[in-house]
């Protein structure tokens, strides 16, 4: 039996400036709900807290190298994706590359197509923006954000790391080629 709530009347569109506080909550909802399975520590609050502040959302809506697409209903945000522009990773292939920096659904709406919807309008974004290249780095225990890619043509291009208070994260770097749009 499904129980992801119908998404009747979504919106995808552009992210604007007052998407800057509902984005900082979100994605910190997303993040705790995604890495903090087993509990929160001092590093990770402090990371969540410093990392996903609504001046950090409103710096990326206006900084003219991003792209945020927010999915909407009702006047209510769901999940979002963000593409920073001219980012290269020099483990995927050759081209002019942006990096996917976050694609965070609620929980609820996991499994309802939003998050390939999503997905669809960043690669859209980042191809209008002239990107031949999408990459990003999942967590390696993220076995469900991986195979999501894996099933949308991204390929496993090695391993990397994201630090928080000096710990080491290991990611895989996944990428995709564009079509130009």
């Amino acid at each position: 039996m499904n129980t992801t709530p119908p998404l009747d009347g979504l919106l995808l569109r552009a992210g604007c400036a007052a998407d800057a506080l509902p984005l900082s909550v979100l994605a910190m909802q997303v993040f705790l709900d995604t890495y903090c399975k087993e509990g929160i520590n001092a590093s990770i609050a402090r990371h969540v807290l410093e990392t996903y502040t609504e001046a950090s959302y409103a710096q990326a809506l206006a900084d003219p190298q991003q792209r945020l697409v927010v999915a909407e209903r009702q006047g209510l945000l769901l999940g979002f994706g963000q593409v920073t522009l001219n980012t290269p990773q020099a483990l995927v292939p050759a081209g002019t590359q942006a990096e996917l920096l976050r694609l965070y659904v609620q929980e609820p709406f996991t499994g309802a197509k939003l998050g390939t919807a999503l997905l669809a309008e960043a690669e859209r974004a980042a191809a209008q923006a002239g990107s031949t290249v999408l990459w990003l780095t999942p967590w390696v225990h993220n076995q469900r954000a991986r195979a999501f890619y894996a099933r949308r043509g991204y390929t496993d291009h090695g391993l990397t790391h994201f630090i928080i208070d000096g710990q080491a994260h290991e990611n895989r770097v996944l990428a995709k080629e564009l079509q130009a749009r």
